[in-house]
């Protein structure tokens, strides 16, 4: 079993977005742990608000098996350009990083504490 940790952001109807995206997570993983939610700006400038989670579990799917299931999360739920009804993101599978740009993050520093 992999540990692994993802990232959720909403900024089209983010309640109810990242409610169903947490909900389909912990049925996917196992042993989940969800950090708070928090609201950020946009960090492109442009005002839109996103709601952000963290979520750690275990799973015995493979990095790339797990990353096509988000994307295609994504998709149902109609991502398109800049309206981003969920975005789900691997960050971390068991010791390997991913998405390095983002991890210093404020908001990925302020709820990684959640989860760890």
């Amino acid at each position: 079993m992999a540990t692994v940790i993802i990232s959720l952001g909403s900024n089209h109807r983010q309640a109810a977005h990242i409610q169903w995206a947490s909900q389909w997570l912990q049925t996917m993983l196992t042993d989940t742990t969800c950090s708070r939610l928090l609201w950020t700006a946009d960090i492109k400038g442009s005002g839109i608000m996103y709601m952000n989670r963290l979520i750690k579990g275990t799973t015995d799917l493979s990095a790339d098996s797990l990353n096509a299931l988000l994307k295609a999360a994504e998709q149902r739920c109609g991502r398109q350009g800049s309206r981003v009804s969920v975005d789900l993101d691997l960050m971390q599978y068991d010791q390997q990083r991913l998405h390095l740009r983002d991890w210093p993050r404020p908001y990925i520093q302020q709820l990684i504490n959640d989860i760890l």
